[in-house]
């Protein structure tokens, strides 16, 4: 008998090749043996989420908020992300702006298929997070990713998004920025505005990091004149307030395509559990202290990064503004950065995500995830700069 076929759309989400996350499945295999590895791959708190909200989830569904939720997001929290937003951009901010989605991956689904026709060209920076091109192909759009450079410390150029721009429908940024801990300053998204506005492009703006910042401020694109009504702002209570498991971020845009949005949400996902919800306005009511608490280890981590890694000269950073990262640069070792991350995972069982897997641009990077206790990220990241020393 033959075997029903599946879409094209489908079995080409990754592009046919892999899908960048090599490094990270084998290390699981190492843990899944019994060894011990150190893992600086992905970003997951290493501090869990507050009992506080835990307590807040729990007593929300004891209550019986276990039934099917509003599918564009409670009231309560559509206003608490509204507040939040309009608090902190100034922009005129409702709960018609917002639509609560199953964290901020699915928002970026939605927000693709909401302004790509299938073979419209999707742009994205490059270096990217590993879903971009993936979430691009799967909305039926055309992925292409625009680079930016390190000698730039990855600022992305107008002059150098300009050519790709011509008959594009959306481009996708995100600041403070995974993987490079870049925060895009105002001349960066000025350009980045500007080419939004003479090509009639949708901007979707990744900003899940956006109560990580450690150098400069954080500007929503969504601030800009003229960009209110062409951008789409994704966010999400998985980095700000550590629950990545409970799977609920947002979309904010205008609110004719919130509509369109909602519709989406009511043939797909059906929203987000209730007391998932109500244990987010929970954290929000906590106020800003409990976002600077979460935010800080990391904030001290990179200040410890900094300080081994002025100590030597082959491994050079790319200075993080923000976010729970810090890219490496590791050219001078003659190594590619998978090669190099393979290497280190086998001789010292500590497990960082090589720069191929987020670009081209970042190609001869590694991308440390800044998730582990400090005496262990330090003890790790003085083993890869000897490990980088004794190669180079």
């Amino acid at each position: 008998m033959t075997q029903a076929h599946l879409s094209s759309r489908i079995t080409n989400i990754t592009g046919g090749g892999s899908d960048g996350w090599d490094v990270f499945h084998r290390a699981r295999a190492m843990i899944a043996r019994g060894l011990p590895v150190t893992e600086l791959t992905i970003g997951e708190h290493d501090i869990r989420t507050d009992p506080a909200i835990l307590d807040a989830m729990h007593a929300a569904a004891r209550a019986g908020h276990t039934g099917y939720a509003e599918v564009p997001g409670t009231r309560a929290l559509r206003r608490a992300v509204a507040a939040r937003v309009a608090r902190q951009t100034g922009v005129p901010t409702t709960e018609a702006n917002v639509l609560v989605t199953p964290g901020a991956q699915a928002a970026l689904f939605a927000a693709h298929i909401a302004t790509c026709d299938p073979g419209d060209t999707a742009l994205y920076l490059d270096p990217y997070y590993a879903t971009y091109p993936g979430t691009i192909r799967g909305a039926g759009a055309v992925p292409c990713p625009v680079p930016t450079r390190a000698a730039d410390n990855f600022q992305p150029r107008a002059a150098d998004l300009a050519p790709f721009a011509e008959g594009a429908r959306s481009l996708l940024i995100n600041t403070p920025n995974n993987p490079t801990g870049t925060v895009y300053d105002r001349p960066s998204l000025d350009g980045i505005a500007g080419i939004c506005r003479e090509h009639d492009l949708w901007l979707i703006s990744d900003e899940v990091y956006d109560s990580q910042v450690w150098q400069g401020d954080h500007l929503s694109p969504r601030a800009l004149p003229g960009m209110a009504e062409r951008t789409l702002v994704m966010g999400s209570m998985s980095k700000s307030h550590a629950m990545t498991g409970s799977r609920c971020g947002w979309i904010i845009g205008p609110e004719a395509a919130i509509t369109h949005l909602i519709n989406l949400s009511t043939h797909t996902t059906y929203g987000v559990p209730g007391f998932i919800q109500d244990a987010s306005v929970f954290a929000f009511d906590q106020g800003a202290a409990l976002e600077a608490a979460i935010a800080a280890p990391f904030r001290r981590r990179r200040d410890l990064a900094l300080q081994i890694l002025g100590r030597q000269q082959i491994v050079r950073a790319i200075p993080p503004q923000g976010a729970m990262y810090i890219m490496l640069d590791i050219r001078a070792t003659g190594m590619s950065g998978e090669d190099f991350a393979m290497a280190l995972l086998d001789e010292h069982h500590i497990a960082v995500m090589p720069g191929e897997s987020f670009g081209q641009a970042a190609a001869g990077h590694l991308r440390v995830a800044m998730t582990v206790d400090d005496d262990r990220f330090a003890a790790a990241l003085e083993t890869l700069c000897a490990f980088a020393a004794a190669r180079s």
